[in-house]
């Protein structure tokens, strides 16, 4: 559709109603955006990126208004980035070069009303927006959507049993301490739970390795979704593993063995081309 523009004085204005669609998060009827140029040629090649600037800007709004934290605080990422900036908590923000806050500054206030900043420009570009609080089972669920390149030419039966590890070090976690948001899981949690893990090495029912495997699983699975999600950890990993014993772990094969009892002359003659072909693979691959 053609944009129409309107001339006021030597400047050429975008006049158009409020689509009906963001009525509830714009009260204008009419809009009128300056395209800073008395040009019908410039005027019209600017037109149809501003405006779509300012749907972005209501889609927002509308995000934001449905309740959803996480579709929101997407939302204003997705904002920032569309305005030529990356989101940053305020922290953050305050914490940059005096001239790039000044920019993120003139850019809210150049999509805002005289005298009334636009909020939600001011969330995705000042770091106001607030981050999803994102529970331990609901990070499991968003770190198989994170992880989906290593499942990638797996079968259903293959990606099962790589998620039951990461699901088992969950349960076990929120058995321990409770279903947490998990930028409110704190080094002391991560001690309790590795103390529940303790317990179960010294009663026999698993063996250190296995108790690191859970921590290890659990604390990969909330880093990797609070590093997509821009949600800051408190708690701390150093010196959280256990003290593995490895004197109970099978020795290898010795070189001589598998000299005489697998590549001995002979030594296959006995199984059918199937199983031979298993036994081989198995030796190749390890």
């Amino acid at each position: 559709m053609k944009m129409k523009l309107v001339r006021r004085e030597s400047t050429l204005y975008i006049r158009r109603r409020v689509p009906r669609r963001y009525k509830p998060v714009e009260t204008r009827e009419l809009i009128w955006i300056s395209l800073h140029t008395d040009s019908e040629t410039q005027a019209m090649l600017k037109a149809p990126s501003v405006w779509q600037e300012l749907i972005e800007a209501w889609e927002a709004k509308l995000v934001g208004a449905t309740g959803d934290a996480e579709a929101a605080f997407e939302a204003a990422k997705n904002l920032a980035a569309k305005r030529g900036f990356r989101y940053l908590p305020a922290a953050a923000v305050a914490r940059l070069p005096t001239d790039e806050i000044l920019r993120r500054v003139e850019a809210v206030a150049k999509r805002s009303k005289p005298g009334e900043p636009d909020m939600v420009e001011a969330a995705a570009l000042l770091g106001g927006a607030k981050p999803p609080r994102i529970t331990v089972s609901n990070a499991l669920s968003a770190y198989w959507g994170l992880s989906a390149d290593k499942t990638i030419g797996k079968s259903p039966d293959q990606i099962r049993r790589w998620e039951n590890p990461r699901k088992k070090a969950a349960a076990g976690f929120i058995v321990c301490v409770g279903d947490k948001p998990i930028e409110d899981v704190t080094t002391e949690d991560l001690i309790a739970f590795r103390s529940a893990l303790t317990r179960r090495v010294l009663a026999g029912d698993i063996v250190a390795s296995s108790a690191n495997k859970d921590l290890i699983h659990f604390l990969t699975v909330i880093e990797d979704v609070a590093r997509a999600k821009s949600i800051p950890l408190q708690c701390n990993r150093t010196k959280i593993m256990l003290k593995t014993d490895d004197t109970n772990t099978r020795p290898p094969f010795s070189r001589s063995w598998i000299k005489d009892k697998i590549l001995a002359h002979g030594a296959l003659d006995g199984l059918n081309p199937e199983a031979r072909a298993i036994l081989l693979g198995m030796i190749n691959t390890g």
